[in-house]
């Protein structure tokens, strides 16, 4: 397949590369040169334009197979958010359709599920953040589905917190000694490691059924006690102290607390997770920093 990944940072290039492997053609998007060394190194051809500038669109080709639109807004806040996901959405629905596109797939985020009480929620749940860019999330996400309605073939992915080679907050406060329970540490959290993002991605792209959502986390939300508690067993350290729940930085990130279901990733897309749960992630992470660990 002729690929074209929207996006080449840390998702994006990992999975190019292992498009790349598996034999398909694949170019990578970028708004700047800055990585374009790091993006031919993973057998990635790079193209330049922006999402967020339809014009720049138009000087590319539109005969891709398979296109992935993994962009990550950069800072900033809710018209940051806006630009980047929901006009970059608007901006390559307008420029694909009438190609011969197979699949979008859009990485979104598990973070649209604002429910803080350890609940249970799946694809059907409702998705009401509590942050001003949550709800951007929501109405890109509602873009994409509602072309879907009208035969464009995209498909969305909610993707839970990530981790992996260079990336994890959770693990690098504790490695770093900065991490904090937050009151008893009740908080449920959902992670993902990187490689299984990339896996779900491309499963989502042979598999995936236009229109739908699907869920991208491993087998085991925890709370942030017990995460802490096996890290502290793993490494011989001391559990990190506690602070408020109702810190103003909680508040902040928009804290919520729940279980996000991925059987729909396990049954229907028939994804086999690398990485079970945290503990074979976090695990393997700390072996490649920490051998004796």
């Amino acid at each position: 397949m002729k690929v074209l990944v929207v996006g080449c940072g840390y998702v994006g290039i990992a999975l190019g590369a292992e498009l790349v492997r598996q034999g398909h053609e694949v170019f990578g998007l970028r708004r700047s040169r800055n990585a374009e060394q790091e993006t031919r190194a993973a057998g990635i051809v790079p193209v330049f334009g922006n999402i967020t500038e339809r014009a720049t669109l138009d000087t590319l080709p539109t005969t891709f197979d398979w296109v992935v639109d993994c962009v990550s807004a950069t800072g900033g806040g809710a018209e940051d958010y806006r630009r980047v996901y929901v006009e970059g959405a608007q901006n390559l629905v307008d420029w694909l359709r009438g190609s011969h596109l197979k699949k979008l797939v859009y990485t979104s985020s598990t973070g649209l599920y604002g429910q803080d009480d350890g609940s249970r929620v799946d694809e059907t749940s409702v998705t009401a953040p509590g942050t001003a860019t949550g709800r951007v999330l929501v109405q890109a996400e509602q873009w994409f589905l509602d072309a879907a309605r009208h035969g464009f073939p995209a498909v969305v992915l909610r993707v839970a917190g990530i981790y992996g080679p260079g990336r994890g907050y959770w693990l690098k406060q504790f490695l770093a000694g900065e991490a904090r329970i937050e009151g008893k540490g009740a908080r449920v959290l959902n992670m993902i490691h990187r490689d299984d993002v990339v896996g779900a991605v491309i499963a989502a792209l042979q598999r995936g059924r236009p229109g739908e959502v699907y869920n991208v986390v491993d087998d085991e939300p925890v709370s942030q006690l017990d995460m802490f508690e096996w890290l502290a067993a793993k490494l011989g350290r001391s559990l990190p102290p506690s602070r408020s729940e109702d810190s103003k930085a909680n508040r902040k990130r928009g804290v919520t607390s729940k279980i996000v279901s991925n059987r729909r990733l396990r049954t229907e897309l028939a994804y086999q997770l690398k990485y079970l749960t945290f503990r074979e992630g976090f695990a393997a992470e700390i072996e490649r920093t920490q051998p004796s660990a």
